[in-house]
């Protein structure tokens, strides 16, 4: 009776399919999973858009708010009263900056018709290049047309469609913003309880993990609102400075808000020149023209390329193609509020990234 091969002469044997890593048990599986997840929570993003977006801006709020509490809570004020304190400055100065800017707007429209002369001829010119431009690009098209036989017609732009449809209507805007100060009091007053029950929600060996995440990513949000908030300060300062040398009309107001404006990421530096710009037509000369636009620029590229590292550099760590693409993704799926949300929500997830050791690989892709 020949006898049974042994191990040795057979082979390795392969271990049970119990015994194998799950990730070699079910790593198709959990591949679907995962996509099927992302699919869900993008899908998610997109319909609860405006809740989301109010929400996330709440939470940006109430960490710019925190160190204002704490301060009133040093003077042995209960949480609660210090929270409404907080909130209460925040929407005095909310109240103040809207009625100053809406003054100074009116004040604007009620000199405009001293120099409306300059201003008309200006657009004229800009509008006779722009029709000349139209009626050129009108002939080659209908020479090309012809030669086909057929002339197409394209459909007129939906500008205001396109950038209102993200939001949906004013009503509901104005509904969700209306929510901001009541979430961002009770996010003040229950911080430590909301945290603690986030925490909660964790197994036991993660628990730590998840504890240590939440405060990097509460240091982070507080460092780039207080951050941004400073950049635009200094940056408003020195525009206010130049235009005023400049002597360019409504400079403290011109000033201010072009220095904010040049903190949007990637189009802060063209919308910081419109105010600028618009204010001087037929007020300045050409050359005054030229250094407010080289100021702007130069306020700009200092703000992006030094302050931010001095000041964000140590929390974001985040590389210059992460960003861009977070500033792509966010801004089609969000608009406008999505440019501003974008670093905070990407750096957020760097940090989860991170502190999770199956998704590390991701955290070092997003880092510098």
């Amino acid at each position: 009776m020949p006898e049974m091969p042994t191990q040795a002469q057979a082979g390795p044997v392969a271990p049970p399919a119990e015994m194998l890593p799950a990730s070699r048990r079910f790593g198709g599986r959990n591949r679907a999973e995962t996509i099927i997840a992302t699919g869900v929570v993008l899908t998610l993003c997109y319909v609860a858009k405006l809740v989301l977006a109010t929400v996330l801006l709440a939470i940006l709020l109430a960490f710019m708010l925190a160190p204002i509490r704490d301060f009133f809570q040093s003077f042995r004020l209960p949480r609660s009263v210090s929270s409404l304190i907080a909130v209460g400055l925040l929407l005095a100065v909310t109240y103040g900056l809207t009625y100053y800017s809406y003054a100074r707007a009116v004040t604007f429209l009620q000199d405009l018709p001293k120099y409306s002369a300059r201003i008309r001829d200006a657009l004229m010119r800009v509008r006779k290049q722009a029709e000349d431009l139209q009626r050129t690009t009108e002939d080659v098209l209908a020479s090309g047309s012809a030669e086909k036989g057929t002339l197409a017609a394209s459909p007129a732009p939906r500008w205001l469609d396109s950038l209102g449809g993200k939001f949906g209507s004013v009503s509901q805007v104005l509904l969700s913003v209306s929510f901001v100060p009541f979430l961002v009091y009770f996010m003040l007053t229950w911080q430590h309880h909301v945290r603690s029950a986030t925490v909660m929600l964790f197994p036991m060996e993660h628990r730590h993990t998840a504890y240590v995440t939440l405060g990097l990513i509460a240091a982070m949000i507080r460092s780039f609102m207080v951050g941004n908030f400073l950049i635009g300060l200094l940056v408003s300062v020195l525009s206010t400075a130049v235009f005023a040398a400049l002597q360019l009309p409504f400079f403290y107001f011109v000033g201010i808000l072009s220095g904010f404006l040049s903190l949007v990421p990637y189009m802060g530096v063209v919308l910081a020149l419109f105010p600028p710009l618009i204010v001087g037509i037929g007020q300045i000369s050409s050359e005054k023209a030229l250094v407010i636009v080289l100021t702007v620029c130069v306020l700009h590229l200092f703000a992006m390329n030094v302050l931010y590292p001095l000041l964000l550099g140590t929390r974001l760590q985040l590389n210059p193609l992460a960003v861009t693409l977070a500033l792509l993704f966010w801004g089609w799926m969000w608009g406008g509020v999505g440019l501003v949300l974008a670093i905070p929500i990407t750096g957020a997830m760097k940090i989860i990234f991170d502190h999770v050791e199956s998704l590390r690989p991701y955290g070092v892709w997003l880092g510098e």
